[in-house]
């Protein structure tokens, strides 16, 4: 019978001018190889429209998370139309059932982190310290360097992206008046970022996406602490030459942290060690450790609503003097704090995940590694992985390395981790970060700003990949 249904297929395919289907290799009668096939080249051109969509986002202002999630459903919807024609209804929901699976463990790991990320921001946590940093007086280089080392460390634990809005609100403030220094500053904090963020399992998603996988433990990760610190190092060095030697006055401004700002820190801690503990001792996913550190957030949010002393209906409370009391005013809140969570960021990764899911169900990612990891070699490989990811947005590209699987040791996988962390760095759309500064600076970062550095940028980049070979070459 099947043979029978896949000569009718052919035969079809043919009449139609399209080319006909093939059985996939080693899968013998379990999966069809379409990259040949109208299907698998319709996929292509929808995952590259609608990536060019979120290329675009800065100029529509429609939100990166619609296009990829209209191409993942059309693309899956191909797949299971071609497959359920060839007498296979349910390979493409087995394999679609594998790619939500990942996506599910990443969503929720990061929507804890997203979670207590917006609660120290509800404490005033970010604020505080950017005052602090404001008011000081230091100079523009001393704001430079500090800056920069401040997002190099702040990012491992906080996302690359609320980093450099943090730090970039500080030097905009102070520099406002001085376009030359807000530029320098931003490439600084987003090259920072990038680096710090490569060196930790929660720094940036690829990173994750890779301590998920099992194929480097965590410890592991901080091989490339000095990696990384090069690839910030040696950009930040030579611009710090072109900072303007300016003192800026200080402004006074008194914020302090809410109660139980620094509970709330030492609960986001205790939630990472969870989460550690519970991948490498118990062998769990590290998903199911942070929503155990949920629990923390939203028992101590308990404490703190119950306790709650100012607010509307409490017997000292006075409405004029609302805003003098914004610190206690209103209660804090565990489900505010996961509402502001970066849900259209969540939800394209999504789509992200399934679009590329389903370009390699069709085959196309067997063809790409073959050619890249057997034809070029796994160095030459990793490293255009890096470049790629300053063009197109790292997830995918990480994604697609993980779903090819390619065999390499455990410094190759080093070296796609830190490349594709900070390969980002050398365009400003090349990561979340430099995109968000490029519309929070008003014009004073912009992207052929950033541009003139990129030869600077990419020395650090050749300079970290050096240096990785030579720290970490027992691992090759």
């Amino acid at each position: 019978m099947k043979s029978i249904i896949f000569t009718v297929i052919a035969s079809l395919s043919a009449g139609l001018g399209l080319p006909a289907l093939t059985w996939a290799a080693g899968a013998a009668e379990t999966s069809l190889n379409l990259t040949q096939h109208a299907v698998g080249y319709g996929a292509l051109i929808i995952f590259v429209v609608a990536y060019l969509f979120v290329m675009a986002e800065e100029f529509t202002h429609m939100r990166k998370s619609k296009p990829v999630l209209l191409a993942a459903g059309i693309i899956w919807g191909m797949i299971a139309w071609i497959y359920a024609g060839n007498g296979m209804p349910h390979a493409a929901e087995v394999a679609i059932r594998h790619n939500f699976l990942e996506f599910a463990e990443l969503f929720l790991f990061l929507l804890v982190a997203m979670t207590y990320i917006n609660a120290m921001e509800e404490r005033l946590i970010f604020e505080t310290l950017r005052v602090k940093l404001v008011s000081a007086g230091f100079s523009f280089r001393k704001l430079f360097w500090i800056t920069g080392v401040l997002s190099f460390f702040i990012s491992p634990v906080a996302d690359n992206l609320t980093t450099a809005l943090l730090m970039g609100a500080v030097v905009m403030v102070i520099g406002k008046d001085n376009v030359k220094f807000v530029g320098l500053a931003c490439v600084n904090i987003i090259v920072a970022a990038n680096a710090g963020g490569a060196f930790s399992p929660f720094g940036d998603i690829t990173t994750l996406m890779v301590w998920q996988k099992g194929i480097v433990d965590f410890w592991t990760f901080f091989s490339l602490f000095i990696p990384s610190a090069v690839n910030w190092l040696v950009p930040a060095f030579i611009m710090s030459f072109a900072v303007p030697k300016l003192n800026p006055s200080a402004c006074e401004i008194n914020v302090q942290m809410k109660r139980g700002a620094y509970i709330v820190m030492g609960l986001f801690l205790l939630t990472i060690c969870t989460a550690v503990s519970f991948h490498n001792f118990l062998h769990l996913p590290p998903m199911a450790g942070m929503m155990t550190g949920l629990a923390y957030l939203k028992i101590f949010g308990f404490y703190l609503k119950k306790t709650h002393k100012n607010g509307p209906g409490k017997p000292n409370w006075d409405p004029d003097k609302a805003e003098e009391e914004l610190g206690d005013t209103l209660p804090f809140d565990v489900f505010r704090s996961v509402a502001r969570a970066e849900w259209d960021t969540l939800i394209f990764f999504y789509g992200v995940i399934l679009c590329v899911g389903g370009l390699g169900f069709i085959g196309y990612l067997a063809m790409v590694s073959e050619t890249m990891y057997t034809g070029w070699g796994a160095t030459q490989a990793n490293i255009m992985v890096g470049i790629l990811s300053a063009i197109v947005d790292n997830i995918p590209v990480m994604f697609a390395v993980l779903s090819m699987y390619p065999e390499m040791s455990q410094g190759q996988w080093l070296l796609v981790t830190l490349t594709a962390g900070v390969g980002g760095s050398l365009l400003s759309i090349g990561s979340a970060a430099g995109v968000a500064l490029m519309g929070q600076s008003r014009g004073m970062y912009t992207f052929f700003g950033h541009l003139k550095w990129t030869p600077v940028i990419a020395l650090g980049y050749a300079a970290s990949i050096y240096v990785h070979f030579l720290v970490n070459k027992s691992m090759f």
